[in-house]
C-alpha cells in the first residue's frame, strides 16, 4: 500500500503561512504536559471570573480546533474543507446539562443542525451525544435495570421522543445521524435506543450510526449479536469505530468501585480490537456501514488494502474516514486526494461553552503516546519545504 500520509504539501495546502506557525506553536505548548495542566487550571478559573479572554482563545486554540461559534460561522471553513474534497461533520459541542431547558435547547439545535446541512453535499452526516438528551444518571439507571419511579420514567419518555424526533427528522431529510459514545456504565441504555432507532429507520440503509468505542473489549461481541438481530429482522447497521474517549475515568472508577475494568488491557489490544472492527464490517458490508474515525495511520492503511483487496471502490458510499478538525491533517486531506470519502468533525458553539471540549482535545493530544510528536514533525517538514 502506497505510504501517502508523509505529503505535507497536500496535507496542509489550506494553511497559510500564518495558520501554518499557529499550528506548530499550539502543538509545541500541548507537547508540554505540566504546561497544559498550568493553561487548563488558569483558562478554567479566567472563565469563571468572567475575565475577558474570549478573544485570545478564539485567536488560538478555538479557531485550530473549531469551525465558529455558529452554523453560518463555520462555513468559510466547511467551504475551504470541501474543495479538497473534504466533507465536514457539524458537531455542536456545547456540554449537556442536567435540567431539561438545555436539553432541548439541544433537541432544537440538532433539528435546526439537519435542516441546514441537507441544503450542504460538503457536510453529509448531523451528530449528537446522548447526554445531551438526558441526564447521564438516569442513562445508567434504565441501563442498570433499576426500578424507575414516575418521575423517571416521565423523564425518561421526553428522553425517547427527543432520539425519535431527531431519527425521524434524519431519516425524512436522508441525513445521516452518528451517535455519540460515552461512559460504559451509561452506554447499555444508549445502545438500546439506538438499536431502536435503526430497527425503525434502516430498513433500505443505514441512516442512523451508533459509536463503538473499541478500547472496550466487550464491543466486538456486542456488533456480532447486532448483526445477528439485524439479519434477523431486516434491518441495516451505522457502526461509528472509535478507538475512545474516557480511559482514564472509566479504569479510574472500576478501580474505586472494584469491579473489571470494560477497557481493554493494552494500546495493542485496543488496536487489535479497533482493526478486528474494521475487518468484520468489510465482510458484511450488506449489512454494515462504517464510519472510521481514527487518527492512526496503520489503522487506515490496513482500511486502504482491505478496499483494494475486496476491490471495493474508494469512493463507495458506505465506507467514510473521518478525523477531528485541526487534527490528523495529514491522514484526512491526503485520503480525499485519493478519492476516499473523508469528514472532519467540525465543533462549534459559543467561545466560553466550547472550552471543556478545547480542554479534552489539549489533554488528549497530551496523554496520547506520539500523536503530538508526529503532528510536530510534520508541521516542521512543511515549515522547511516552505522555507518559513
Amino acid at each position: 500500500m502506497e505510504r501517502i500520509f508523509e505529503d505535507t504539501s497536500t496535507a496542509f495546502a489550506l494553511k497559510s503561512d500564518s495558520e501554518l506557525e499557529r499550528a506548530y506553536f499550539l502543538f509545541k505548548m500541548i507537547a508540554n504536559e505540566p504546561l497544559v495542566r498550568i493553561g487548563t487550571a488558569m483558562t478554567n478559573f479566567a472563565i469563571k471570573a468572567h475575565l475577558p479572554v474570549d478573544g485570545l482563545i478564539r485567536a488560538t486554540v478555538f479557531d485550530h480546533f473549531c469551525g465558529g461559534v455558529n452554523e453560518a460561522d463555520c462555513m468559510p471553513v466547511v467551504d475551504k474543507m470541501w474543495d479538497k474534497s473534504v466533507c465536514s461533520v457539524l458537531d455542536y459541542s456545547v456540554e449537556g446539562k442536567d435540567d431539561e431547558d438545555p436539553l432541548d435547547h439541544a433537541l432544537a439545535k440538532t433539528l435546526e443542525i439537519l435542516d441546514f446541512v441537507k441544503q450542504k453535499d460538503a457536510i453529509p452526516f448531523a451528530v449528537f451525544k446522548p447526554t445531551g438528551y438526558g441526564r447521564l444518571a438516569l442513562f445508567q439507571k434504565i441501563g442498570e435495570g433499576k426500578k424507575l419511579s414516575e418521575k423517571d420514567k416521565k423523564e425518561w419518555n421526553r428522553v425517547v421522543k427527543r432520539f425519535e424526533a431527531t431519527c425521524k427528522k434524519a431519516y425524512d431529510l436522508d441525513v445521516s445521524l452518528l451517535i455519540d459514545a460515552e461512559e460504559s456504565w451509561m452506554q447499555d441504555a444508549a445502545d438500546q435506543l439506538v438499536e431502536r432507532m435503526m430497527r425503525k429507520y434502516n430498513k433500505e440503509k443505514a441512516i442512523i450510526f451508533n459509536t463503538l468505542q473499541m478500547y472496550r473489549w466487550d464491543r466486538m461481541d456486542y456488533l456480532k449479536d447486532l448483526y445477528k438481530k439485524a439479519k434477523t429482522d431486516g434491518f441495516k447497521i451505522g457502526v461509528k469505530a472509535v478507538r475512545g474517549a474516557y480511559l482514564e475515568k472509566e479504569n479510574l472508577r472500576a478501580e474505586e468501585q472494584g469491579y473489571k475494568s470494560p477497557m481493554c488491557r493494552s494500546k495493542k489490544t485496543t488496536d487489535d480490537n479497533f482493526d478486528a472492527c474494521i475487518n468484520y464490517v468489510l465482510d458484511h458490508l450488506d449489512t454494515i456501514a462504517l464510519f472510521a474515525g481514527t487518527h492512526n495511520e496503520e489503522s487506515s492503511y490496513q482500511l486502504m488494502q482491505l478496499l483494494s483487496d475486496k476491490e471495493i471502490a474508494n469512493d463507495d458510499s458506505r465506507i467514510w474516514f473521518g478525523q477531528l478538525y485541526g487534527m490528523s491533517d495529514h491522514i484526512s486531506f491526503n485520503l480525499a486526494a485519493k478519492g476516499y470519502n473523508v469528514a472532519k468533525y467540525l465543533p462549534f458553539g459559543p467561545v466560553r461553552d466550547v472550552m471543556p471540549y478545547l480542554i479534552r482535545r489539549a489533554e488528549e493530544n497530551t496523554s496520547v503516546a506520539g500523536q503530538t510528536s508526529r503532528e510536530l514533525s510534520l508541521l516542521k517538514k512543511e515549515r522547511k519545504r516552505r522555507k518559513i
